[in-house]
């Protein structure tokens, strides 16, 4: 009971803040492997789609390569980046 009246103090005073919900989005669950877009500087041909744990290379017109696809988790991740770094091509964004 307490919770709800901060939060509605807090929605109510100050309507320029939000309250963090104590429910999980029902549109992620933690069996789902994200999909993420990692940019390179430079492009890679499709002999790494392998390399890559199957992630999608495409040849960019501005002279990047974007890898794009699932990701099974965190530490799958980290191994896609330390590849990245291994390749000593420049990182250009992770999303």
């Amino acid at each position: 009971m307490y919770i709800e009246q901060v939060a509605q103090a807090v929605t109510t005073s100050h309507e320029r803040y939000t309250v963090m919900s104590d429910k999980l989005n029902p549109k992620l669950t933690p069996s789902q492997p994200m999909v993420y877009q990692i940019r390179l500087k430079g492009h890679l041909d499709d002999q790494w789609t392998d390399w890559f744990e199957g992630l999608t290379i495409t040849l960019e017109e501005d002279g990047t390569t974007l890898l794009s696809g699932p990701v099974a988790d965190q530490a799958a991740l980290h191994g896609l980046l330390k590849k990245v770094r291994d390749l000593g091509m420049p990182l250009v964004s992770v999303n």
